[in-house]
């Protein structure tokens, strides 16, 4: 058994809640929560892994902010290491963050452009065909993400990614995409996230350290990470704990203003979405405390009348997790295997 094994398909299970559901569940003591977080680290990187530190990809967002600092408090800031890892259709604003919060940290950390990695495995060539055949007036200068259908919580609505691709003269082209296509976009940015983890192994194996994930308990209950992306890392300090919870630790942190009041993002596609937009569809003030009662089997009139929601909301949002958790459950196991004889 690996220790600290956050991939087990059993490792969240849903549960009774054991107090009344209110909107202080989400509350923690940050400083204690902190300190038993760089606690874990320690443990980990120096007992179970044998190494010397930690190292981190930087993406200017809370989350990795969060697990540096929490490394600089397990391992000491000479032991964690800090990589910047954009490609030519990052947002630069996500580098200059990073490298400011590595800079108030006093860590070492490199900034390497992955763009040739990416582009040896599925060129943005190959890309920017695929792309033109669903929009034929693509051309290499426009920009485009993927997106789910927003306001959950408002509306009925089925569980479709659409194409919007913003032309050079700034208009959108949208095109709903059937699963394949979905897929195949997909995967090539799943492609960008999977060479930011070989850098990390690379930096971490000859240099005696572990990886450290940055995904949330919101991520990984609901499948927000890449297999074998951010999802392959040695540790993930930050599993137990919601992104309302990261928050928390990260004004008790010390993390700057500009990555607390960022708003969460993959920087996946050229052209810019957000968490909410391109996943979760439900506004970040209401997400946590609806998955939480969710996980913890709170009835849908219960936190409708906590959260300030309609039953009929709750329950789509209820319905959407169980579809998620469902569809995701492969990234939370280990490879199956067959049954021993």
């Amino acid at each position: 058994m690996t220790p600290g094994n956050v991939r087990d398909p059993n490792r969240f299970p849903r549960r009774r809640c054991g107090m009344a559901f209110n909107l202080d569940v989400l509350k923690i003591d940050a400083a204690a929560e902190a300190g038993k977080l760089a606690e874990f680290v320690a443990k980990e990187t120096k007992e179970v892994y044998r190494r010397r530190g930690v190292v981190v990809g930087l993406s200017g967002g809370i989350d990795s902010a969060v697990m540096a600092a929490l490394a600089v408090k397990a391992v000491g800031k000479d032991n964690v290491v800090g990589l910047i890892l954009p490609e030519k259709e990052s947002n630069p604003v996500s580098g200059r963050y990073a490298r400011a919060h590595a800079e108030a940290l006093g860590i070492e950390h490199r900034e390497i452009d992955i763009t040739a990695t990416v582009d040896s495995v599925a060129p943005y060539a190959w890309r920017d065909a695929y792309l033109r055949e669903l929009v034929p007036d693509y051309t290499p200068g426009c920009r485009y993400h993927i997106s789910l259908p927003p306001d959950l919580l408002e509306r009925d609505a089925i569980s479709f990614y659409v194409l919007r691709v913003q032309r050079e003269d700034g208009t959108i082209a949208a095109k709903r995409l059937s699963i394949t296509e979905f897929r195949t976009i997909a995967a090539f940015a799943s492609i960008k996230i999977r060479s930011r983890m070989v850098h990390l192994y690379w930096e971490a194996e000859r240099r005696s350290l572990v990886v450290g994930g940055t995904t949330n308990r919101t991520e990984m209950l609901l499948g927000d990470f890449c297999k074998y992306g951010d999802g392959g890392t040695d540790i993930e300090p930050l599993a137990n704990h919601y992104k309302n919870q990261i928050y928390q630790m990260a004004a008790h942190l010390g993390v700057t203003a500009e990555i607390m009041e960022r708003v969460p993002s993959p920087d996946t596609f050229s052209l810019p979405v957000s968490d909410q937009e391109f996943f979760f569809r439900i506004p970040f003030d209401k997400l946590d405390f609806l998955l939480y009662a969710w996980e913890h089997s709170v009835g849908p009139e219960e936190a409708a009348r906590v959260i300030g929601l309609d039953v009929r909301a709750v329950e789509r949002a209820f319905k959407d997790f169980a579809s998620k958790s469902r569809a995701t459950a492969h990234l939370r196991e280990l490879a199956h295997r067959p049954p021993e004889a």
